[in-house]
């Protein structure tokens, strides 16, 4: 996320940051060095103006200048105030209403407002304790009744039929109506889009809006059209009281401009980011974290809060049991610590959010995103034997495993001596508490490969 935009300022603020006393001319060539990366990563020019002199004001004011370590407080002045062009504070949905509330969800066509609508009721259900209804009046699109209907399936919310034939203001009306009788809590009409913000459209979207009168009125914009992301939610904002900003596909985001931009541009707060193509990748957006996150300095908060939720702690339980007691780790606990790794995105999602470790995880996007894939295939093409002792697998068992996982000789191999290493880890806990394993850690991070877990290919 953003690496491009992180790399520019991590290296431009390194500088800087060690140096004993601050002077205007370090901070001139530093503040040059901020502006230019700002500019290529697409953020809008006065975002930049009013971000980079507020920085100088406050660098070159007694703030920095009378502090024991000027160098790491103008990082942290940076920081700041990278946070407040992102917000400020983290800004939730509003939901103190007579239920139901009623969240609309506008913005063009392909930003991704379906997906969106899905991925909130998710969020709403699983960490809000909610019952959610969801509707399409989008009578515009093929299939776009049909795939919210099938999304909401997903994701366990009450699906409200609607019909290409209808009138949106009356599909909406039903909606809410239905849902007061169904008490749920929330109901999220989903809008039609367009390929351009035009007069029908927001005439269409100013009589829905007019007829359930949303306590959240939601604009889904897509990261990836940089600054005119902004300007389009400004476009929206003069015709709907928007009360937020959903931004969609920030993962494959290296610029940034859009977060940067949509906050000032729009005067509405950015509520969440879209993350990923699942349907739950819908992160609350905050903007201290993210800040951090752009600076190098890590997220440890949002890894934290995201194991708590994806990790199953009855598995993580009962193999730290295992291991405890001199248990062997075999093939079938590997199995299940890769499909952990997998609910949590992959190697290079959680090293990304580790303080000093952006590095690391661009290394760790080059391997093969389809490398855990085959690993469970070959273990899936064992025995049940076999995977409890994999000392079995000898050359004959070996080519039966890759003939019926589709693999060659080679990978198996790699994968064993991955498991082999692990293995070894694993032991280090037994008896001897989570210091020998940090230290095993340690070590492994110091290597050739950039820190990347033993047995993964270096660059």
């Amino acid at each position: 996320m953003f690496e491009s935009l992180s790399d520019r300022l991590s290296s431009s603020l390194k500088a800087i940051s060690g140096k004993a006393k601050i002077s205007e001319d370090n901070i001139r060539d530093t503040l040059r060095d901020v502006r230019m990366a700002l500019l290529e990563a697409d953020v809008a020019l006065p975002v930049v103006k009013d971000f980079t002199e507020r920085v100088k004001d406050r660098a070159i004011g007694a703030e920095v200048a009378k502090s024991l370590t000027p160098g790491q407080s103008f990082l942290k002045v940076v920081q700041a105030e990278l946070q407040t062009v992102l917000g400020g504070e983290s800004e939730g949905l509003n939901l103190a209403t007579q239920p139901p509330a009623v969240i609309m969800v506008a913005g063009l066509q392909g930003a991704g407002k379906t997906t969106s609508v899905a991925k909130l009721a998710r969020y709403l259900i699983e960490r809000e304790k909610k019952s959610v209804s969801v509707v399409s009046a989008d009578v515009y699109r093929p299939a776009a009744i049909t795939q919210l209907e099938t999304l909401a399936a997903e994701v366990g919310a009450r699906f409200e039929p609607s019909d290409p034939a209808e009138k949106p203001v009356d599909i909406a009306r039903r909606a809410v109506a239905n849902a007061r009788v169904a008490f749920s809590d929330v109901v999220l009409i989903d809008t039609a889009g367009r390929l351009a913000v035009d007069e029908v459209m927001m005439a269409e979207i100013a009589a829905l809006h007019e007829e359930v009168k949303p306590i959240e009125t939601l604009f889904v914009v897509d990261a990836m059209t940089g600054q005119d992301a902004a300007n389009t939610a400004r476009a929206f904002g003069k015709t709907l009281p928007l009360t937020g900003v959903i931004l969609t596909k920030v993962d494959a985001d290296t610029r940034g401009g859009a977060a940067l931009s949509v906050r000032t541009i729009t005067e509405r707060p950015i509520k969440f980011l879209g993350v990923g193509e699942k349907t739950d990748a819908l992160d609350p957006f905050h903007p201290d974290r993210l800040a951090s996150r752009i600076l190098g300095m890590g997220d440890m908060l949002s890894l934290i809060e995201e194991v708590e939720r994806k990790v199953d702690h009855d598995k993580a339980k009962k193999l730290a049991t295992k291991v405890q007691k001199g248990g062997r780790f075999d093939l079938e606990d590997f199995r299940e610590q890769l499909q952990q790794m997998k609910n949590l995105g992959g190697m290079s999602a959680m090293l990304d959010k580790m303080p000093g470790m952006s590095g690391m995880a661009q290394a760790a996007q080059n391997v093969d995103t389809k490398q855990f894939v085959r690993m469970e295939a070959m273990i899936d093409s064992m025995t049940p034997k076999e995977r409890r002792n994999p000392d079995l697998i000898s050359g004959s068992r070996k080519r039966r495993i890759t003939l019926g996982s589709g693999t060659v000789v080679q990978d198996l191999n790699r994968l064993l001596k991955q498991h082999k290493q692990m293995q070894k880890m694993m032991k280090k806990m037994k008896g001897g508490g989570m210091q020998r394993m940090m230290r095993g850690l340690g070590g492994m991070t110091g290597g050739p490969g950039g820190g990347l877990p033993p047995g993964f290919p270096r660059r």
